[in-house]
This record gives C-alpha cells, structure tokens and sequence, in this order.
C-alpha cells in the first residue's frame, strides 16, 4: 500500500462492484468496507467482493464489522444499547463479530474494527469486565485468522481504551483513530490522542465536527475541514509518528452532497499530506 493512502468507507451490499467502480473513477484507491448486517457476510457476498476489488483495483484495508440494532448515537440511550458494554446484547453482538473475524479471514483483510461502545472508566465495573472478557475470546479469533482487532474511537477516552488494551493483553491490538468521534464524543483533543495511542494507530479516518453543545446529543458533524479538528498538524503528527497507512474518509450523510464533500476532503488531504 503507498504512503498514506486516501481511501472511503463502504458499505457492503449487492452493488459492491458500482461503488469500487466509483472510487477508481475517483482515483481513490483503498477502503474500508462496512457492514451492519450479519446476513450479508456470506460465501456469495465474499466472491462478489473479491471479485470487484480486483476489477477495480481497490485495496480493503479493514472490515468494519457492525451490529443490529438498537442503536442510539447520544449520550443517554447510547450507553444502554452501543457495542458489546451492554450485558443484554454482548453475546449475541460477539457472535457477529467473531463471525465478521471469519468473514474478514475469507477477503484476505488483515483488520477488524468496531466500536465496542461506552466503555465503564472504572476498572472494577463488572461491565469492563465483562467487555474484557467478552473482547479476549473476540481477539483470540482475530489472532487464529491472523488479523488485528482495531477500537474506532469516540465512546471512551483514550486512556480507558488503553487500560482495555493492557488488559486484555494480546498483541493483536489497536486503534482506528476518528478524530472527529473524539470531539463529538466530548473524549479529547485528536492532537492529544496521537501522543497517548503512539503506534497502536493502525487505522486514521478523516471526519471533521465539532464538541457537543448540550449534555444529551452528540457534537455535529461537519465537511473536512469545517470542524473543529487540526488537520494540517494532525496530519503531520500522524508523519513524525511514522504511521503510513491509510486515511480513510468517512462521511456520514447520504446522496450527492456526500459524494460532493468526499471529493472535497480528497484534494484537501492530498495537499495536507503533500505540504511539511
């Protein structure tokens, strides 16, 4: 993979070919490719894929493994329904992800990501056990398919995400670093959470938005580069440390306007990695 490659999340269904397609027509060449729905990480839908990445020469470089619903992206429901924290989901939630582990295993992708949700800062919270427990078997699997397991940030601060990490205690471990989550999160400073997470970056999603402004919703999302994230010095922060995989843009609306702020944050990142 070059240097800092750009690449876009996408969603895995029947269209896998026309949205690979659209990427190169964009010149953009990596991925990471996403899935909610466990239905869909099937033989056929593993052909499909290889098949079209092939053909349009786009390199995935994770498996964004989701999970059903419910799901509340805020502060007050978000902490009962998130990841693999809430007691009544974890099992089932961990089925799919070792699941979406074999499924990764089956396109030759060497990362799993998720986010395992509001994450308890206290240690001796029987939910952070319980989630320590739970992601040791999830690691493991990861481990046996030769993959890394990577923690989207956002829901936790980074130093409880490292606590988990010394926890569990496996060396496949890591972070897919969202800058943007950290703020919306109220969590930290992404520049910050560089230094903190150092080489277990394995993963970088470009995503702008700002801090919350009220205690029961989430900060806003914004354009790349109309947030409140630094990404000149990020960016070159990202460079000092040594990380040299991919930035992968993230842009959670739907239609033109997306494809539009995509291809925005595409010449915006190539001039931030181009500059010193």
């Amino acid at each position: 993979m070059r240097e800092l490659a750009i690449g876009v999340i996408v969603p895995m269904n029947a269209e896998i070919g026309a949205k690979f397609e659209r990427l190169q027509q964009m010149d953009i060449p990596t991925c990471q490719l996403s899935c909610f729905e466990a239905s869909l990480m099937t033989d056929d839908m593993a052909g499909l894929v290889k098949q079209a990445a092939q053909s349009y020469a786009i390199e995935i470089t994770a498996f964004w493994c989701g999970w059903p619903p419910p799901r509340f992206w805020n502060f007050y429901e978000g902490p009962a329904t998130l990841g693999l924290v809430p007691p009544a989901y974890r099992s089932g939630r961990l089925e799919i992800l070792l699941h979406g582990s074999d499924f990764a295993k089956k396109l030759g992708i060497s990362d799993l990501i998720t986010h395992v949700g509001f994450i308890p800062e206290n240690p001796n919270d029987p939910d952070y056990i319980g989630v320590v427990h739970a992601l040791k078997h999830l690691v493991t699997r990861c481990q046996a398919n030769d993959q890394y397991f990577l923690f989207e940030t956002g829901q936790e601060t980074p130093v409880t995400l490292k606590r988990v990490i010394e926890d569990i205690g496996l060396p496949n471990l890591g972070v897919n670093l969202d800058p943007a989550n950290l703020l919306m999160y109220g969590k930290a400073n992404p520049l910050d959470a560089i230094d903190l997470f150092g080489n277990l970056i394995r993963g970088v999603h470009a995503k702008d938005g700002e801090y919350p402004v009220g205690a029961k919703e989430l900060g806003i999302e914004t354009p790349l580069g109309e947030g409140r994230v630094n990404y000149p010095e990020f960016i070159n922060k990202l460079k000092r440390l040594g990380y040299s995989g991919a930035i992968t843009i993230e842009r959670e609306i739907e239609g033109e306007e997306q494809i539009r702020d995509i291809i925005t944050a595409k010449k915006l990142l190539e001039s931030w990695i181009a500059s010193d």
